[in-house]
């Protein structure tokens, strides 16, 4: 054999090779990624044949989202009971689209891809029964849901409900919404629907409840009078300064209480700390938050869950406190200003914290998750996250907390005959535009069953009305209401 032949020999080996290589490449180790990939219609082909999964919810397990037989092009459409009081939660499946939400994170279970259908399919195979996908099945309280959706009617904004001692998600509300519907098909009116709503400068598509960071204004409060307690210079009776302005180091900048007025309820230019609390105090929390430091205050931010991501399967936001502040940004940060950021599944995660003993509970959507005949195959257990603080200084926050409600700024929160522990929150933005309306509770205080976070970033007032206590407190307490009372 001459040197030429060799030499294409070898390059023709080597060609060979490399496709060898990359078909296994693609068939093996790529195969699971390229069939999550959206845009893969043969996958979507196949999977609209197949009757998908429902998601469900409540102890009825009605179903908010089910695939009905189509006469169209597919076998099976993808049909919304509730659409958009769930959208944010259940998301779109789309052929055109793709996934979003629970229909994506979970695609595998509703697909009946997942290798826990394995035996099913199986048996689907051998059989020639039609293969079918599982089903999964919400935290959910649809009453809960249902009157956060109501209460975000005619405004930008969202509301997260938690159980505190386990972590579920009891309603997460997004609002303005979507109908998931127009997009479960695959004609020119779902193109249409996504031109509308990608257009939309109100964003329906965005999960506001989780995909969001805001200023959290005042709410964040709690995590500094937290930070107080543990610091075991303070209880709920220390005196704090309470000027009406407090002059910021480094800075000929003055940072004033909202009033423009000392805080209540002190004398001297000084307060209590559940005084500081009941009223909303900036000028205390900001000389707090000096006193303590960045660090005291990022460890205890930190221990609430900020700078760490909730929910990944479904990517929500990282709330962030910021890296390494100064002085004044310090003071800023300790009333919820500066770079500081949070969700409302955030700052709905710190008061359930506070609710339960100073425990955090990881946050969870899914129940459980069930195989086409609507038998568990797996479900959720609670898991604790961290102590973020003693169940003692708990207790101490959580009875300032019911002052807010009893006699301050959240009194839009009452509950009668049931204690309420709350926090108002306005927090600036930019120039243009105007405050976040915050406001964050849980009830009963004594054994608390939800812990609800409230965000309204637009309404239809007028900005001098724009505060927690007056539009976001209400909607709290309508979804408090449907837990205890459903």
């Amino acid at each position: 054999m001459n040197t030429p032949i060799r030499r294409l020999s070898v390059a023709l080996l080597l060609v060979f090779g490399a496709l060898l290589a990359n078909a296994n490449y693609v068939q093996v180790i790529s195969a699971a990624d390229l069939n999550e990939r959206p845009d893969n219609r043969r996958v979507l082909l196949a999977e609209y044949d197949r009757e998908r999964g429902a998601i469900l919810v409540g102890d009825e397990q009605r179903q908010l989202a089910r695939s009905e037989p189509s006469n169209g092009d597919y076998a099976y459409r993808r049909e919304y009971a509730e659409g958009p009081v769930y959208a944010p939660v259940t998301g779109y499946y789309s052929f055109v689209y793709g996934r979003s939400a629970v229909e994506r994170a979970y695609n595998d279970i509703l697909s009946g891809a997942d290798d826990r259908l394995f035996v099913r399919r199986v048996v689907d195979l051998v059989t020639g029964r039609k293969p079918a996908g599982g089903s999964v099945v919400l935290t959910l309280v649809p009453a809960a849901q249902e009157a956060a959706y109501a209460g975000l009617a005619g405004k930008e904004g969202a509301v997260v409900a938690i159980r505190p001692q386990t972590g579920e998600i009891l309603a997460m509300a997004s609002s303005p919404s979507y109908d998931p519907n127009r997009l479960a098909g695959a004609d020119e009116a779902v193109q249409q629907a996504w031109d509308e709503l990608t257009a939309d400068p109100e964003e329906p598509l965005r999960n506001r409840a989780i995909t969001n960071p805001l200023p959290p204004g005042s709410v964040f409060k709690l995590v500094t009078a937290a930070a107080a307690l543990e610091s075991g210079r303070y209880e709920p009776d220390t005196s704090v300064p309470g000027p009406a302005v407090l002059d910021l180091p480094l800075t000929t900048a003055a940072l004033p209480n909202q009033s423009g007025e000392p805080c209540p309820a002190g004398e001297g230019g000084r307060t209590t700390l559940t005084s500081a609390l009941t009223y909303s105090c900036n000028t205390s929390f900001a000389s707090i938050g000096l006193d303590l430091g960045a660090d005291a205050l990022r460890e205890q931010a930190q221990a609430f869950g900020f700078d760490e991501q909730p929910l990944p399967e479904l990517n929500a936001a990282t709330s962030p406190f910021p890296p390494d502040p100064d002085e004044p940004q310090t003071a800023l940060s300790a009333i919820g200003q500066f770079d500081v950021a949070a969700t409302p599944l955030q700052v709905a995660m710190v008061s359930a914290a506070i609710g339960n003993d100073g425990v955090l509970m990881r946050p969870y959507l899914v129940e459980s998750i069930l195989d086409p005949e609507l038998e568990p195959i797996d479900t959720t257990q609670p898991q604790s996250t961290a102590k973020a603080l003693s169940a003692d200084n708990a207790d101490a926050l959580t009875q300032m907390m019911v002052e807010v409600v009893a006699t301050g700024t959240g009194t839009e929160a009452q509950i009668p005959g049931v204690a309420v522990a709350g926090k108002t929150g306005t927090a600036q933005s930019a120039p243009e535009r105007p405050p976040y309306a915050w406001f964050t509770s849980f009830a009963p205080a004594e054994d608390p069953q939800v812990a609800v976070a409230v965000v309204i970033e637009e309404a239809d007032v007028a900005p001098t009305d724009i505060s927690g206590g007056a539009l976001a407190a209400p909607i709290a307490k309508a979804v408090t209401q449907a837990v205890l009372d459903p």
